[in-house]
Formats: structure tokens, C-alpha cells, sequence
């Protein structure tokens, strides 16, 4: 083959880069969420374990220092999943009108993620302002300020959210690189339907255990 009819092509490999970092900095935030769900939940057992877990994280540090990573993590999956979500009004009908037409329900899935991402960003903050400014975290606390005003509320809300985008982010994850496939998607979708709605069970209960403590 002569050269002039060799066509090079300078492909970029930055989105490829940043899809995997996206993907990367996803799976460790569900990680870390799975960790803060258990943590959580230990309230079940009592103040005093909880509070106990919970010095152990104050007196580690881990408290401090990963609430700062965590923060920052969190701001470059953001940034990185911001690349592909529609802001402006036209692209939000255009999304809208497809989805409608295509029917298909791994879309419904992604507007799902994009809509409990945007809330997670603007409720996590404040969740995480209110948590770093009122160390050290105790059953006590947990427990005044879910019953102050609307906060039960915003952790409902808050929590859902959460569950929602981990579930439906991991299943993403997996059918973007390969992992989800035709033979399994089936499958795949049964346990993630099932983690979100553990999670969600777990939650609950720990609210309801905090506001009875």
C-alpha cells in the first residue's frame, strides 16, 4: 500500500482519560457511601457503639483529612460527569423529547442519574458544611439535628438520592467497559434494583433509630 493512500488519524485519548477517571472517582465515592451507610446504621445498636465508631474516625483523623479528600473527589466526579449533562433549556428538550421517543430504559436511567447528581451536589454540600463545622459527630447530634425543622426531610431526600445514583452509576459503569452484557444485563439489573432498595431500607432505619434514641 503506497503511503499516499495511508490516511493518518490523531486521535485524542483525553475522553477516554476522563471517562475512566469518572468512573474511577464514582466507584470510590459508592464505595465510600456503602462504608457511611454501615456506619450509620451501627446507631441501631445503641448510642454508645455508635458514638464509639465514631470517635474512632475523630481520633484517626480520618474524620477531618477524609471529609477534605472526599470533598475533592467528589468536585472532579462532578466535573468529569458534567462534561455530558444537558444544562441549557433546549438541550434539556432535546434529551427529553429522545427519551420519550426511544422508550428505552437505560435512558430513563441516566436522566435518573443526572437529576439525583445535580441534587446530590447541592444537598452534599450543605451535608457536608453542617457535618465539618460541628465535629465531633455523636448520636446526640445526629439525633437534635434530625429533629430541627426540615432536616429529616433533606436527609430522606438526601439519602434517596444517594441510593438512587450509586445503584444506577455502577450499573452504567459496568455496561460502559464491558462488564454488563446482553447475556446479564437481566441479572445485573435485579441486584443493582437490589442494592438501592437495601440501601435505602438501611437508611430508614437508621433515621428512625436516631430520632428515637
Amino acid at each position: 500500500m503506497k503511503a499516499s493512500n495511508v490516511v493518518s488519524l490523531n486521535v485524542s485519548k483525553a475522553p477516554a482519560y476522563m471517562d475512566w477517571s469518572q468512573a474511577i472517582s464514582g466507584v470510590i465515592l459508592s464505595l465510600f457511601m456503602l462504608c457511611h451507610t454501615l456506619f450509620i446504621f451501627s446507631v441501631v445498636f445503641g448510642a454508645k457503639v455508635f458514638n464509639k465508631v465514631a470517635l474512632f474516625f475523630e481520633d484517626t483523623g480520618l474524620a477531618q483529612t477524609g471529609g477534605v479528600i472526599l470533598a475533592l473527589i467528589f468536585l472532579v466526579h462532578f466535573i468529569l460527569a458534567a462534561r455530558k449533562i444537558p444544562f441549557s433549556f433546549k438541550e434539556q428538550q432535546t434529551v427529553w423529547k429522545h427519551a420519550k421517543m426511544l422508550k428505552h430504559q437505560d435512558t430513563w436511567l441516566w436522566l435518573v442519574q443526572v437529576f439525583t447528581g445535580m441534587s446530590i451536589l447541592l444537598l452534599g454540600s450543605i451535608h457536608l458544611w453542617v457535618i465539618l463545622n460541628d465535629l465531633p459527630i455523636t448520636a446526640l447530634k445526629s439525633k437534635l439535628l434530625i429533629q430541627s425543622g426540615l432536616w429529616l426531610y433533606f436527609n430522606i431526600l438526601f439519602l434517596l438520592c444517594i441510593a438512587l445514583h450509586l445503584g444506577i452509576g455502577l450499573y452504567r459503569v459496568g455496561a460502559k467497559w464491558g462488564f454488563v452484557t446482553r447475556a446479564n444485563r437481566s441479572k445485573i439489573k435485579k441486584i443493582v434494583f437490589g442494592l438501592i432498595g437495601a440501601l435505602i431500607v438501611l437508611d430508614v432505619i437508621s433515621l428512625i433509630r436516631f430520632y428515637f434514641v
